[in-house]
């Protein structure tokens, strides 16, 4: 991997207040996941790098849009299976939808999304494009659903995509290591030092 002559972007998957807060919607509905909590921490000098390598920043913001009566539209397989999420989660605007506090200032463009990938119904390749992207470094949540279908959409794009094994997680470890594995026939799998070290060199 050689990033001297690339010009960098970075995809952070719905790491929001509604999925990782103490006061999040997931949260409430006991569905936090504790590996997931602490990618923001690891996450944060990998954006700083790249913004200092004069990189685009984005996120991918998980949207739940409200009805005319404000209630949110849910697809019915998310309601079957996280029936706590209610009025005001995940909704445009609110503290719930934003990008985690560590992570919200280095963001440069957020972009609301519905389903698993960031490029889905989003703006997302435009923005990459317009900013001269080719090389993207991916992390977020969950690895085996909304950064894998990002990866794959990406590779489709023709970016260069490298993904943070340590970046990601999912709801077990063996559905975060199969993820990295399939994902490794269209990106490059690095850990977050490894990265650094590269950037900083």
């Amino acid at each position: 991997m050689n990033l001297n002559t690339a010009r960098l972007g970075m995809v952070i998957v719905d790491l929001q207040n509604d999925f990782l807060a103490p006061d999040g919607a997931y949260a409430r509905g006991n569905t936090l996941s504790a590996e997931a909590v602490q990618l923001p921490a690891r996450m944060a000098p990998v954006a700083r790098a790249i913004k200092a390598r004069g990189g685009l920043v984005t996120a991918s913001l998980f949207t739940l849009w409200p009805d005319a009566q404000g209630e949110p539209m849910i697809s019915e397989h998310l309601k079957a299976r996280r029936p706590f999420l209610r009025k005001g989660d995940f909704a445009p605007g609110g503290r719930g939808h934003a990008p985690v506090d560590l992570l919200a200032p280095l963001v440069d463009v957020s972009v609301c999304k519905v389903a698993y990938s960031a490029f889905f119904n989003t703006q997302l390749d435009w923005v990459l494009k317009k900013a001269g992207v080719d090389t993207l470094v991916v992390c977020g949540i969950v690895t085996n659903g909304g950064v894998a279908s990002t990866v794959r959409d990406a590779h489709v794009r023709d970016y260069h995509v490298i993904v943070l094994s340590d970046g990601c997680a999912a709801f077990s470890p063996q559905a975060h290591q199969a993820a990295l594995a399939d994902m490794a026939s269209v990106a490059e799998v690095t850990d977050s030092a490894s990265l650094l070290r590269q950037l900083q060199a």
